[in-house]
């Protein structure tokens, strides 16, 4: 079986997983925040392992850095939808301070990911 370059990158398989968790946690939310905070956290994880994969299949590495900031920007978003999840007692301080690190370092491969193909992007058009 073909194996997709996002499916080497260990920031889409990080963030894959990390989705997962998002999934379980929100599971235990209350029935009132199935299309509020749960949707909203669901809808914005899978958008960052999305957008780490539908970048990958774009030609120029400006189209690919577009893409992997847009995976960075709804990696904060699950982390604003964290903290209101926290302040409002739907998660518990120890999953969501896992979670936190899980961001911190998704975030951090990212950034590398970005500054990669900027520069490369940059080394073509010279």
């Amino acid at each position: 079986m073909y194996i997709y370059s996002f499916e080497k990158l260990e920031v889409w398989n990080e963030s894959k997983e990390f989705t997962k968790s998002i999934y379980k946690l929100t599971s235990t939310f209350p029935d009132s925040e199935r299309f509020g905070l749960v949707s909203q956290l669901r809808r914005a994880s899978v958008s960052i392992c999305s957008n780490i994969a539908e970048g990958s299949a774009r030609k120029s590495f400006k189209d690919k850095a577009h893409f992997t900031t847009m995976a960075f920007s709804s990696t904060v978003e699950v982390l604003n939808q964290l903290i209101l999840s926290f302040e409002l007692d739907f998660i518990k301080e120890k999953d969501y301070l896992k979670l936190r690190l899980d961001i911190e370092s998704i975030t951090n491969k990212l950034n590398g990911l970005r500054n990669y193909q900027v520069d490369k992007s940059i080394e073509n058009f010279k």
